[in-house]
């Protein structure tokens, strides 16, 4: 299974991720895992990254596009993978297509979580961290036992400048600018697929195993 998962900042594509990892034993891809393992590893694509990381410019289209054809080549991911955060743009997605052609390999679907901003901006800024220990908590669905303190280790919960409403509204302004045409191109593809990414975790996983399974 070939895939490619959607969804803007905290919608829960990670959570989803891991569970289809767990279901199918094919890798979850990220474009900040493909971009570490690339420059760790020194590989060729790798090191270009490097070299506009080191300098703090943005990594290309190009090179990132080269660290995903390096990385769907490894063996893990012979038998399927999971695009989590890749393709962003159109650009992006037609060199992608173009990669897969390469390697005599297609997509076969691309499944957007949908999210209403108001709820997400809701779930994201009642996310608390401990300081200490890193440990989450939140204000509403998952609160400490004490406000502000960490039931675990006792440390101060802080709130993470990404989790603060206007970063979020931002964020999520700039995902659905960049989305939009990446979801019109794959459904004129016939390839998208979309799920209620507001329903409950469980729920959420049913409707992409559903999805999954019927083609």
């Amino acid at each position: 299974m070939n895939m490619v998962l959607l969804g803007p900042p905290g919608a829960g594509k990670g959570t989803q991720a891991a569970r289809l990892v767990e279901n199918f034993g094919i890798p979850q891809i990220s474009t900040g895992e493909m971009l570490r393992a690339a420059v760790r590893e020194s590989t060729p694509m790798g090191l270009r990254a490097k070299a506009f990381m080191d300098s703090g410019a943005l990594v290309t289209d190009e090179v990132v596009v080269g660290i995903v054809r390096e990385r769907l080549q490894l063996e893990d991911c012979s038998n399927g993978f999971i695009l989590d955060g890749f393709p962003r743009t159109l650009p992006q997605a037609d060199s992608l297509t173009g990669v897969l052609v390469g390697l005599g390999r297609k997509l076969d679907v691309v499944v957007s979580l949908q999210v209403d901003t108001d709820s997400l901006v809701e779930r994201l800024t009642g996310r608390r961290t401990c300081r200490d220990c890193s440990l989450g908590f939140h204000i509403r669905f998952d609160p400490p036992a004490v406000a502000n303190v960490c039931n675990s280790c006792g440390g101060e919960l802080v709130q993470r400048e990404d989790d603060k409403e206007d970063t979020i509204r931002n964020r999520m302004e700039v995902y659905h600018m960049q989305t939009a045409p990446l979801e019109d191109y794959y459904r004129k593809n016939g390839l998208l697929k979309t799920v209620d990414g507001m329903a409950s975790i469980d729920s959420v996983q049913g409707q992409i195993l559903d999805i999954l399974q019927a083609i």
